[in-house]
């Protein structure tokens, strides 16, 4: 089962040192936020990611052509303009990075990928989010429940939209959510079947497409996690996950 990683918004805000990059290339600890969320998949075995790029995917690109390199000891001869890799370090990963157009919605670039995705289901996150969702457990759980798409859900951090979920453990659209206490909003982890590219026509946003459409079908579930989950959308979330990783703190790494 593929990772589709949506990375296409604009410039990255939230890193006073890295300006003109594409948010998911912001730092924490040294790496790219994109390579925090990958390394947690990959720790549930899911090696093959296509990331849906789009403001200065050229700088995406080029990370991953220069991964090798970036992570391993080397040895410049000048003279001769050879390369001597040591200690070589790199990961089990297969990266597809897909230009998806610079102002495209998250609907359109998940329909711009779909000739890279085979398998019947494929799972798709947000290049800004950190969780430790347990992976394995919301596979599981889509496969149960059958339907188009499952939506990992946990309690909002204050600046998100709530969602109704009813006692089945189905999305409800067009019902009032219940208050901050009981309160679920969309982790932005999904698992999704092969028939949603059918439904994604038009200039829709991921979250909208699902509450709108497969809710009013009955065919969207939510897997309700209790555990760490957080947008990094600000200076501000960097700053705080940056300061759990130099900590040794860091909720969301699952690979130590």
């Amino acid at each position: 089962m593929k990772v589709v990683i949506l990375a296409g918004g604009q410039k990255s805000t939230i890193s006073n040192e890295q300006e003109d990059i594409p948010k998911p290339m912001a730092e924490i600890g040294g790496k790219p936020i994109l390579w925090h969320i990958m390394r947690g998949f990959s720790a549930y075995g899911f090696h093959e990611f296509v990331i849906c790029g789009g403001y200065r995917v050229d700088l995406i690109k080029q990370y991953f052509m220069d991964y090798y390199i970036y992570q391993s000891d080397i040895t410049v001869d000048l003279q001769s303009n050879t390369i001597e890799i040591h200690k070589k370090r790199t990961e089990d990963w297969k990266v597809t990075v897909v230009d998806t157009g610079l102002y495209s919605s998250t609907g359109q670039r998940v329909s711009k990928i779909r000739e890279y995705i085979k398998e019947d289901s494929f799972l798709l996150t947000y290049g800004d989010c950190l969780s430790d969702i347990s992976i394995d457990e919301l596979v599981a759980y889509h496969k149960a429940e059958g339907k188009m798409a499952t939506m990992a859900v946990a309690r909002p951090t204050g600046r998100n939209v709530t969602v109704a979920i009813d006692e089945r453990g189905q999305v409800i659209r067009n019902s009032k959510a219940p208050g901050h206490e009981m309160a679920w909003t969309s982790a932005s982890v999904y698992v999704l079947n092969q028939k949603v590219f059918d439904i994604l026509v038009g200039n829709y946003e991921v979250e909208q497409l699902l509450m709108d459409n497969l809710a009013d079908r009955k065919q969207l579930s939510a897997y309700k996690h209790y555990g760490f989950w957080t947008p990094v959308e600000t200076y501000r979330d960097r700053v705080n996950m940056e300061n759990l990783w130099n900590a040794g703190m860091a909720p969301w790494v699952n690979w130590r």
